[in-house]
């Protein structure tokens, strides 16, 4: 316990206790209905268009958050009209947006500043790399996020189960699609400061399937799934701190194991 309260005396660990919990609840609650709508590679998609901003934010000494939630913002509005387009479709158009952005981002650093340890944090997460400016950002925006889904839970819900009936009952579909494309590229946004370009849409996916072996109900799913996310967070961090390894990757391999022992559960 002593340990424990040593190790959440440091700032840089209370920051990252506080949005990583903050985030953690965010894809939770968005990843069962991407999931479920089986659109949940948007994440890893929108995860390289971050990178790609991130990175070119870091070259011309930007603010990245500044740059990069509009920029993942517009890339998620890209990926749903392109959902409809007869000639490029769901998991290609995500593959052709998110090569293209890491590349750009990767060429722009390599010109500028270099692939330093700032440009690696954004791909593979550090806890070091959340400022206090940063930190009061990502709290503003993931409460934005968490009080949204809440109000439009209803709409959301409808438009996840059955889209068709939702438009057919007069519900305008597209823009809860909108709004649930748009607060999950603020959520990879913010975690990705955290958990990596390369490991954030884990966040998103496996509290929702590890839910989904247990719990039935959509509600029960989406309560269960955002206690499952922040549960192998916090045991994702405590682990990274007194092993020493990175916190993203800990973090992933906590969700991993609830996901095994939740499927064991559920098939007994």
């Amino acid at each position: 316990m002593s340990e424990l309260i040593s190790m959440f005396s440091y700032h840089f660990m209370q920051r990252a206790l506080i949005v990583g919990v903050l985030v953690s609840l965010c894809a939770a609650l968005l990843g069962v209905s991407l999931v479920l709508k089986r659109y949940s590679m948007i994440g890893d998609g929108l995860s390289h268009v971050g990178f790609g901003a991130l990175a070119i934010a870091s070259a011309f000494n930007l603010a990245p958050l500044a740059v990069a939630v509009p920029v993942v913002v517009a890339a998620a509005i890209l990926l749903l009209r392109l959902r409809h387009n007869t000639a490029v479709k769901g998991d290609a158009a995500i593959a052709m947006i998110s090569s293209s952005s890491l590349a750009i981002g990767v060429i722009c650093v390599s010109l500028t500043t270099g692939m330093n340890t700032d440009v690696s944090s954004y791909m593979f997460g550090s806890v070091l790399s959340l400022s206090s400016d940063d930190a009061v950002l990502s709290v503003i925006l993931s409460l934005a996020v968490l009080g949204l889904f809440i109000l439009f839970y209803p709409r959301l819900f409808a438009v996840t189960f059955d889209e068709n009936f939702s438009r057919a009952t007069g519900t305008r579909t597209e823009i809860y699609n909108t709004l649930l494309a748009v607060l999950t590229a603020v959520t990879v946004v913010l975690g990705m400061r955290m958990m990596g370009a390369l490991l954030i849409s884990s966040l998103i996916i496996f509290p929702a399937l590890s839910a989904m072996c247990l719990c039935r109900s959509f509600r029960a799913v989406v309560l269960s799934s955002a206690a499952i996310s922040v549960a192998c967070f916090l045991a994702g961090l405590v682990f990274s701190y007194f092993f020493e390894t990175p916190t993203g990757a800990s973090i992933v391999v906590a969700d991993l194991i609830c996901y095994g022992l939740f499927r064991l559960i559920g098939r007994k």
